[in-house]
């Protein structure tokens, strides 16, 4: 078979770069230069042409063999592409075959761009044909790439990175409108505060075994300066490591601490926080606390209400500063999601991760839009489901700080639990971008 190989040098490139590929053959085989010393066998490539071929698709890629030296070779299973796979570090691994025609015609359709020309002719191809993943290792490679996932997860909000992500953001915001999942600025929803409530604010700490932390998390929230009336509701989700005890304790010590016990055992974060917004006690605005983290100074709640109170905003969000146990600040620092616009934020949120911390939400609004049931990507979804008819407020200082330690939650993830967050994650935009493609044509 006739083909092409040709290297992305870091999987980012240049129009320019991308255009002045020689392309005279049926097939490309594309390697991505985070990795070196590929090893891929004939009939491995035939593998890949022939799925090309009898699926129709754009693009295929496959499994792979990472070569770690000394015996410890390791079986990389790549993530299912869907329709949500809309994040620029998809992981398709470092070799890549794409059908050329589509590949030209992709090309010729792109913008001029330093970084995201990849990116951009990756989203036309998916718009094409098929993305298709060949569930066996057909390749070896050695690993370029040292920085440890707890690094690269926050490429897209440091700010050395500004240039590069407003170009895939551009690039994205493309994708969107040639496939109808566009929202535009202008359409959304009165934010309707509600009646009734019990204070005005409550700070929502979710805990299940955190007798190490939990007690800086609510003191925290204890010394909260405000001129309006909060409580805090801790969702003791079972625990069974003192917690419990603690927080008997806390509640001689704090008056306004509320502490529920939830009926089920089963539930995710998601679920404990439905529990909490239910709670009768629940004020008119629910703000996000974790129980390793803290708030950043005494003032963090009085600027998260008034930003809901003099704006028109169904959820509200903060900057954080990422620490260790010992509150000694991690680069990058400060997270700020410094990309969001109230142009193009809700846009631009379902190609990122995360729409950053402290989150808050009000209540009225929040119980028509729970959270699923689940411990990893609850929130994220909830801010898509807000953000979807209703304007998000943020706060660009640090409110919050987000401490990285071994008890996290997330903390040092083997790669398949990686790509099964990952793979929840571009299952929700999946569904997301489904349910605003319908309410863009009136479905």
């Amino acid at each position: 078979m006739k083909m092409n190989r040709h290297i992305i040098p870091g999987g980012l490139c240049s129009t320019e770069y991308i255009r002045s590929l020689d392309i005279d053959s049926e097939y490309i085989l594309l390697i991505v230069d985070d990795a070196a010393d590929i090893e891929a066998s004939e009939c491995s490539l035939q593998i890949m042409r022939e799925t090309l071929v009898k699926t129709g698709a754009s693009i295929v890629y496959s499994d792979y063999t990472l070569a770690c030296g000394g015996g410890d070779d390791a079986l990389i299973k790549c993530g299912e592409y869907l329709d949500g796979s809309v994040r620029d570090d998809f992981q398709f691994g470092p070799l890549i075959m794409i059908d050329a025609a589509m590949f030209n015609k992709a090309v010729s359709g792109i913008g001029e761009y330093t970084y995201a020309a990849w990116y951009a002719v990756r989203l036309a191809l998916s718009r094409m044909a098929p993305v298709e993943h060949v569930a066996q290792s057909l390749y070896s490679c050695t690993p370029l790439d040292r920085r440890s996932e707890e690094v690269r997860r926050f490429d897209y909000v440091n700010p050395r990175n500004q240039e590069v992500q407003t170009e895939y953001e551009h690039a994205f915001t493309v994708h969107l409108k040639e496939i109808d999942a566009y929202l535009s600025p202008d359409a959304w929803l009165h934010a309707d505060y509600g009646d009734g409530f019990a204070v005005e604010a409550s700070v929502i700490i979710p805990v299940k075994n955190r007798v190490r932390t939990v007690a800086y998390a609510i003191r925290s929230a204890a010394i909260q300066k405000c001129d309006f009336t909060f409580n805090i509701i801790v969702v003791d989700n079972h625990s069974d490591d003192g917690t419990t005890q603690l927080l008997t304790e806390l509640c001689e010590e704090i008056p306004n601490l509320i502490v529920h016990t939830p009926v089920s055992i089963g539930h995710g974060i998601g679920g404990c926080w439905n529990e909490a917004l239910a709670h009768p006690m629940c004020g008119r605005f629910a703000v996000q606390l974790d129980s390793d983290d803290l708030y950043s100074s005494p003032d963090t709640l009085q600027r998260v209400v008034d930003t809901f109170v003099n704006g028109d905003y169904g959820m509200v969000v903060g900057a954080y500063t990422l620490t260790d146990f010992s509150l000694n600040t991690l680069p990058p620092g400060l997270i700020a999601h410094t990309e969001w616009t109230d142009e193009n934020g809700r846009n631009n949120a379902l190609r990122v991760n995360g729409f950053g911390a402290p989150r808050a939400f009000s209540t009225a609004i929040a119980r028509r839009h729970p959270m699923p049931d689940v411990s990893y990507g609850e929130d994220y979804v909830m801010g898509l489901q807000i953000s979807r008819y209703y304007k998000v407020g943020r706060i660009y200082d640090s409110l919050y700080l987000c401490r990285r330690w071994e008890g996290n939650s997330d903390a040092a993830l083997p790669l398949d639990k990686i790509n099964a967050n990952n793979l929840y994650k571009d299952t929700a935009r999946t569904r997301e971008i489904e349910l605003r493609q319908a309410l863009n044509r009136g479905i």
